[in-house]
């Protein structure tokens, strides 16, 4: 699963956008650890436009007196056997209401021996394009619309593996045409979508090992996935780990 974004406003977050012709940039939600339930923004495309748009990352929601809450049913991540699955949470969404959230890097929590460990990976001169599901709500007294969220999780991805078994994230390619088949609402031929349905990290990755979210200390060196060379400090740009 993916349950941590690193969404830092870089040149590298900022290049993405300006490629996705993203009308709002300054909008941008930053976090060092954007965590589920948490607003972010996502990308979307509306009447032609692509633009960032609050959504809270937890795709189902329960209306309260005033507002809404996240279910009690977990949905911040859409596995990707349910996307074709009528009556799926992800059915509807995947074929009308698909978006990307813009990252520069991830978290990922792998147990083992009963004990938690804590990774984070930060994508190498690049950021990621991950790919999203959204759904709006209207609350039924107030009439208060909202947009909620959730990232596409794949089977694990072998150079993943060893830091999080379960899962890995859906992560777009970068690429014009593949980014427009994917942010057009009127793009209902997900068939073409099924090769990315297997998990490829796309990019290369830095990873390392911290305490814990709330309080992040590094843990040992940094470590990289692929063929990633490790960057000097001087040459990091804002706090990554």
């Amino acid at each position: 699963m993916c349950g941590r974004l690193n969404i830092i406003d870089d040149r590298f977050v900022q290049a993405l956008m300006r490629e996705m012709k993203v009308c709002n940039p300054a909008e941008l939600q930053t976090g060092r650890f954007k965590m589920p339930t948490h607003d972010i923004s996502i990308v979307r495309e509306v009447d032609g436009v692509r633009q960032l748009q609050t959504a809270n990352w937890w795709l189902l929601q329960d209306a309260t007196a005033e507002g809404f809450k996240p279910s009690r049913y977990t949905s911040f991540n859409s596995r990707f056997d349910k996307l074709n699955q009528k009556g799926s949470a992800s059915y509807l969404p995947y074929r009308h209401s698909r978006c990307v959230v813009v990252a520069r890097g991830f978290g990922e929590t792998q147990k083992q021996q009963g004990k938690s460990r804590y990774f984070d990976f930060i994508a190498q001169d690049c950021a990621i394009a991950f790919a999203g599901l959204f759904r709006q709500w209207q609350h039924p007294h107030t009439g208060t619309l909202m947009t909620s969220c959730s990232i596409i999780t794949l089977p694990p991805e072998p150079n993943l593996q060893p830091y999080h078994s379960k899962a890995s994230p859906m992560i777009l390619p970068n690429d014009n045409q593949s980014l427009a088949a994917w942010l057009s609402p009127t793009n209902q031929s997900v068939s073409n979508f099924d090769s990315w349905l297997q998990p490829n990290l796309r990019h290369s990755f830095v990873g390392q090992e911290i305490t814990k979210p709330s309080e992040p200390m590094p843990l040992g060196s940094p470590f990289q996935l692929g063929d990633t060379q490790i960057p000097s400090q001087s040459h990091q740009q804002g706090r990554l780990f």
